[in-house]
């Protein structure tokens, strides 16, 4: 069975109620839900949220270590920690896909949140599309190869 790492950075766990005019009103659950359906065959979704900056970094190791593709929500680690840029460009290094999702569009929102260290060292980025960004994701991620 393949493992899709979902892993999620700070006040994530306050989907649904954290500015739901920004954000939704999905919960990390309801999104948990909807990848576990979405789901291919053979593919086990594990979502994971944390505030912590090295609990993220040690999940980016260990996709690299398993070989496990992720959907990384870095959330405000996006705009400055160069230690989650490093881990995730060390799984990708790994040749396993990182894919940077965004619920909202940080490029219409305020200037500070305009700049991702992710996105130069990252498979792809998917912003301003909701929670559905992490079913695109997906869809990337097991699609069938070319």
């Amino acid at each position: 069975m393949t493992t899709v790492l979902v892993l999620n950075g700070p006040n994530l766990q306050r989907l649904g109620t954290r500015e739901p005019d920004i954000y939704g009103s999905e919960t990390l659950d309801d999104v948990r839900e909807a990848l576990v359906a979405a789901a291919p065959d053979g593919v086990r979704i594990d979502l994971r949220q944390t505030d912590d900056e090295a609990t993220l970094i040690g999940w980016l190791h260990e996709a690299a270590d398993t070989g496990s593709a992720v959907i990384l929500n870095p959330a405000a680690f996006t705009h400055y920690s160069y230690a989650v840029r490093d881990a995730a460009a060390i799984v990708v290094g790994a040749e396993v896909p990182v894919i940077e999702v965004h619920i909202s569009n940080p490029q219409a929102r305020e200037e500070f949140r305009h700049t991702s260290v992710l996105s130069g060292v990252v498979t792809g980025t998917i912003a301003g599309l909701g929670t559905n960004g992490y079913l695109l994701a997906l869809a990337h991620l097991t699609r069938p190869p070319a």
